[in-house]
């Protein structure tokens, strides 16, 4: 999650912040908007996080949990003959280090100056991995392209109509093929956004879904972000065609003392901060 109206939030790098609140915005505007606002902080989002996230390493959310050592997509191995799609990829870090173990792998991001990013570490890593501007609710591949999709925290909370994303991903999976995304827990919207004490304390519904937006001085959003429980998860996918195999809430490992946003040791060490949801297309022989 972002700043919680609560604290003083972080301005968006294209415009002064107006506002900062749980409200009611227009889907798709906001949509658009936070396509402009991931393009337009790119460079101010690596400065930041770049050195916990790597130039070419796979990491599944700020509690550490790497692919090298989850292996949610599968066995090396295994993914080395498949075809890998990774959705929402910001600078591309986890298929760069697909790609440097030799998995055939393509990123697809909506923002034009993450993939620009992505070009730059693309060069300073000697390892490239083909880039694709487009938006994940509409991806532009054939059907059955894939055998794995995967998204780190990309796309599902920013858009109105994440049902929409997982439809678009079950479409370019073979049958039997796999999709893994990880995402805020969604017991953190029910807390502030304070990686401390102050984190603790429940300040709303866990139920209510009215999402956090940022808007400019003329009240145009800026960005924003969606919440949907477990059970909006689940349902989501379901409806898509897809069944749910595991669901990962990775715990705060020690020795990690990175704080990033809300996520931080001290309130890791009792809150759940991320869900990763595993998830597969019937079909491919895989069904009993």
């Amino acid at each position: 999650m972002r700043d919680d109206p609560d604290a003083d939030p972080t301005p968006a790098p294209a415009a002064p912040l107006g506002r900062a609140a749980y409200e009611s915005v227009d889907g798709e505007a906001a949509a658009r908007a936070n396509a402009a606002w991931w393009s337009a902080g790119a460079g101010e989002y690596l400065a930041e996080h770049g050195d916990f996230l790597g130039a070419a390493d796979f990491c599944w959310c700020p509690e550490g949990l790497r692919e090298g050592d989850a292996q949610l997509l599968g066995p090396l191995e295994e993914l080395r003959a498949a075809r890998v799609l990774e959705v929402g990829c910001g600078a591309a870090q986890c298929s760069r280090w697909l790609a440097a173990r030799g998995v055939p792998v393509v990123a697809t991001d909506v923002a034009a100056g993450m993939l620009a990013r992505a070009g730059e570490l693309d060069a300073a890593t000697g390892v490239a991995v083909p880039a694709v501007l487009a938006d994940a609710r509409d991806l532009p591949f054939a059907d059955g392209a894939f055998d794995v999709a995967f998204t780190a925290f990309g796309a599902i909370p920013f858009v109105p109509d994440a049902a929409r994303v997982h439809a678009s991903v079950a479409r370019v999976l073979r049958p039997g093929g796999r999709w893994v995304f990880s995402v805020t827990h969604p017991i953190r919207w029910a807390f502030p956004d304070d990686p401390g004490a102050g984190g603790l304390r429940v300040h709303r519904s866990y139920f209510d879904r009215t999402p956090y937006v940022e808007t400019d001085g003329a009240g145009a959003p800026l960005y924003a972000e969606y919440h949907r429980t477990l059970g909006d998860h689940v349902r989501d996918v379901v409806a898509a065609g897809l069944v749910v195999e595991d669901l990962v809430e990775p715990e705060w490992p020690a020795g990690n003392e990175n704080v990033w946003g809300g996520w931080g040791p001290e309130r890791g060490a009792l809150l759940p901060g991320t869900a990763i949801f595993v998830t597969r297309k019937p079909g491919g022989g895989q069904d009993r």
